[in-house]
């Protein structure tokens, strides 16, 4: 799901009628595709896009899921084009690359390009197809048994017609800049997930004829209209009766009135087209100057990238698409049919008109009952580790815990890092006032954080503005940790409190992304949490080992490896053992090797990984000893969570990272110790629910597949979302 564009993080599944698949009953999988190995193959690794694919399809089922309600299953669709245009955007941009490199160097890399992208774009029709047979023969019928019509052309009733003229007219028109496009003469520039409408036309006679014909025909042209959906609504909902509520795509108003856009010339149809460009910012040298000047400068860069994606509309005349990939310079390998309509990502915003009925009622947030009974964050915390689940609980702590430290005479001294904050960022704002006031304030701003650098450099400005010592990214380092500290006088000595996430320091992604932050004022883990700060502060600064935390570039890699040995030594010992891992990637060798050698040492081994898996279970001899599920639901599942058992002292860590190359090895992450044995317990429960959650989770077969849970007859249905809010709310959790 794309809340969370840093791991594949719009797009466009544009589809149109299209026959129907299998639909997914209890024991078989219904998988539009099937990609990656053969699954006779001993091989226990997975291509990690090939992986990530199905993801997204798993996604698409929460679409189908007729159990849940309608603008739910819309808000998958979008999710699902979301995703897809980022992929496209990132790594099959990246996929394509590599073809530039020559035989030998492809081949040093292990990578088939070539036959990677064609079995990508395999996979990515099949999933269009299952789009547009949910869009076509269950969304839309079921919207107008509500009632709902959304039309794929606007609607002759006349009354219709002359709203739709002025809407035209006033709104719409002013924004609507057609070029005629002139094949080896003027190169237009389409614009970066901009939506089009391709116009085929011939020029009206003298005499004001307009009829076709072979003459005519030999005359015809064509132009090029954006859809200004910066400007005006994507979908219009048309005057009515209050019973029937008709909604029209921005698209076919345009569409219905391009004759007024192109006066001299007969309009003979038109047909929408995007592109996607490569969103890598291609900084080549981020050691030397002014990183903050280069990523301004890149951002730039971006809006002009190379096509990643040339989507048409499948219904297009083949003459009509070999001009257009002539005039905007296009090979074979950039076009990808779709069909009417692109953009299904703005199904976020199709207008309910029967709301709040047809969606999910907005859910609300649980209080934490120690800080609910204090006047003060820092006492509770003081006393107590205090553990915090987001969405379930209010993400407000964290701004009254920042807050509070603004106004506190006591505090001293806040820092904190940045990777994606909130537009008007309550955090932010917090941050500003606590300089105002007097506070020694430093932010760690990540500026490369993808799609979000603009909004980061803003942020970063604001503060600086107002008196916040603002550090820039490392040169060759990303830093991922969501990490903040706050130094209070108390008694004469200077105490730490910190809030340590595994999700991002954004109030409104706490809306919907499922993580854990922990409040802490263990000196243990405060003291080296200075310690980070001291290295991001000037990473010429090597810190002493790390005891407590887990820092990538430092030991997090290392410390994993020697809990999984541990696990593997009591395995062989004949004591107990277990190894459960949640993250939502999973892709780094080194990593997946160390799994393999403890199944086949007698360790069980359980994943939860919602995104990229490069590891195949199931295996005979080789995995056989790794169970791997996914759980899509609701919110999407973002915290890392690494139980090991450690024949019953068992260890728990929740940190940022993931476990692929870049996170372990590129990058700085922060794991910390769940310590408190209550804190360990609602790990413990979390974690046990989602094992057992037998509606939202899927297992993964030994070829990707998403395999659904049967669940007997007999036994409960488990949804470890809905039952987790539940616990929550009960007071039960961990109990």
């Amino acid at each position: 799901m794309n809340f969370d564009p840093d791991s594949i993080s719009e797009a466009c599944p544009d589809t149109g009628q299209t026959p129907p698949l299998p639909v997914k009953t209890p024991g078989k999988s219904s998988s539009v595709a099937a990609p990656g190995p053969d699954p006779e193959t001993k091989s226990p690794y997975q291509d990690r896009d090939l992986s990530w694919l199905s993801f997204n399809e798993r996604v698409l089922w929460e679409a189908r899921d007729q159990s849940l309600p309608l603008y739910d299953r819309l808000k998958f669709l979008a999710i699902f084009s979301s995703n897809l245009d980022e992929f496209f955007r990132v790594r099959v941009a990246s996929i394509r690359s590599l073809l530039e490199l020559d035989k030998q160097a492809r081949k040093n890399l292990g990578i088939k390009a070539k036959a990677l992208l064609k079995e990508i774009h395999r996979t990515v029709l099949a999933q269009q197809a299952e789009f547009g047979r949910i869009y076509q023969n269950e969304i839309l019928p079921e919207l107008q048994s509500r009632g709902i019509y959304l039309h794929n052309a606007v609607l002759a009733d006349k009354n219709h017609r002359a709203y739709l003229q002025n809407f035209f007219r006033e709104e719409v028109l002013p924004f609507v800049h057609p070029n005629l496009l002139q094949k080896g003469r003027i190169i237009h520039f389409l614009r970066d997930k901009a939506l089009y409408l391709a116009v085929r036309m011939h020029p009206r006679s003298k005499s004001g004829e307009h009829k076709s014909g072979p003459s005519r025909d030999k005359r015809i042209c064509y132009a090029l209209v954006q859809i200004p959906t910066h400007y005006c609504p994507r979908f219009l909902e048309l005057p009515g009766n209050g019973i029937r509520h008709d909604l029209v795509f921005l698209d076919d108003v345009i569409r219905t009135h391009l004759q007024e856009v192109l006066p001299g010339y007969v309009i003979k149809d038109a047909y929408s087209i995007k592109l996607s460009r490569d969103a890598d910012l291609q900084i080549e040298d981020e050691f030397t100057g002014d990183l903050s000047e280069k990523i301004s400068q890149s951002l730039a860069k971006r809006r002009v990238g190379a096509p990643a994606r040339f989507l048409y509309d499948k219904a297009m005349p083949g003459s009509m698409l070999k001009y257009l990939k002539e005039a905007f310079q296009l090979s074979d390998e950039d076009a990808m049919e779709g069909g009417r309509y692109h953009n299904f990502s703005d199904f976020f915003d199709l207008p309910n008109p029967l709301a709040p009925a047809l969606q999910s009622p907005a859910m609300q947030r649980l209080p934490h009952p120690a800080f609910d009974h204090d006047l003060s964050m820092f006492g509770p915390i003081a006393r107590q580790d205090r553990l915090l689940h987001f969405p379930y609980q209010r993400y407000d702590y964290v701004l009254r815990f920042l807050n509070e430290a603004a106004l506190d005479p006591a505090v001293e001294e806040i820092k904190t890092t940045q990777y994606r904050v909130a537009s008007n960022s309550g955090i932010v704002s917090a941050l500003i006032r606590a300089a105002r006031n007097g506070k020694k304030v430093t932010v760690f701003v990540e500026l490369k954080a993808r799609f979000d650098e603009a909004a980061n450099l803003q942020s970063a400005a604001d503060m600086k503005a107002a008196g916040v010592r603002v550090i820039h990214s490392l040169p060759g380092l990303k830093v991922h940790a969501k990490i903040a500290l706050i130094m209070r006088r108390e008694e004469g000595l200077s105490r730490g409190y910190a809030f340590l996430s595994t999700g991002n320091f954004n109030e409104k992604t706490a809306r919907i992304y499922a993580d854990h932050g922990l409040m802490t004022s263990n000196q243990n883990l405060t003291k080296e949490l200075e310690q980070v700060f001291g290295f991001l502060e000037n990473h010429q600064y090597l810190p002493p080992p790390f005891q407590h935390l887990l820092v990538a570039q430092f030991n997090m890699k290392s410390r994993f490896l020697a809990m999984i040995d541990r696990e593997i030594d009591h395995a062989k010992a004949g004591r107990k053992s277990r190894i459960i891992i949640k993250i939502n990637n999973l892709e780094e060798r080194v990593m997946i090797d160390k799994l393999i050698e403890a199944g086949r040492a007698g360790v069980r081994v359980d994943l939860i990984i919602r995104g990229i898996c490069c590891l195949r279970p199931g295996i005979p001899d080789l995995t056989e000893n790794i169970r791997i599920r996914r759980l899509v639901g609701q919110h999407l599942e973002h915290a890392r969570v690494f139980i090991f058992h450690n024949d019953g002292a068992e260890e728990i860590y929740l940190a940022s990272a993931d476990w692929m190359g870049r996170n372990l090895n590129r990058r700085v992450e922060v794991g910390f110790p769940v310590l408190d044995p209550g804190n360990k317990a609602e790990i413990r429960q979390v974690i046990s629910l989602q094992l057992k959650d037998n509606e939202k989770a899927v297992r993964l077969d030994a070829n990707l597949r998403n395999r659904p849970i049967v669940r007997p007859p007999e036994a409960p249905v488990v949804n470890a979302q809905k039952d987790l809010y539940a616990l929550i709310a009960e007071g039960k959790l961990g109990k």
